[in-house]
């Protein structure tokens, strides 16, 4: 197998290490399937395995939000800080307020 080296200012390599760490993947791993969708013709999304699991989950967090909104405001309050914080420290927030 071929192998590649090249640098990356520190920045895009900590996202991208977040972004790895995320998605349960080594940094090559998951620098791998980055580029095997950069590539792909069809361009279909590389990560396209987990799009279910991922929309299922939505669907049922935004059902359990709902209920634990309507009986405990506050509740529901603490969870969107505590998930804020977890989806930061993984990179995974589009900026302060994407939440």
């Amino acid at each position: 197998m071929p192998k590649v080296n090249f640098r990356l200012d520190g920045t895009l390599y900590a996202a991208l290490t977040r972004r790895a760490r995320g998605a349960n993947l080594s940094l090559s791993g998951f620098i791998r399937q980055l580029l095997e969708q950069a590539v792909d013709e069809r361009k279909r999304y590389v990560f396209s395995s987990q799009d279910e699991i991922l929309a299922t989950s939505i669907q049922i967090l935004s059902i359990v939000a709902t209920s634990v909104g309507q009986q405990s405001p506050k509740a529901l309050e603490q969870g969107m800080a505590q998930a804020r914080a977890i989806l930061a420290e993984r990179g995974l927030l589009g900026g302060e307020d994407a939440l």
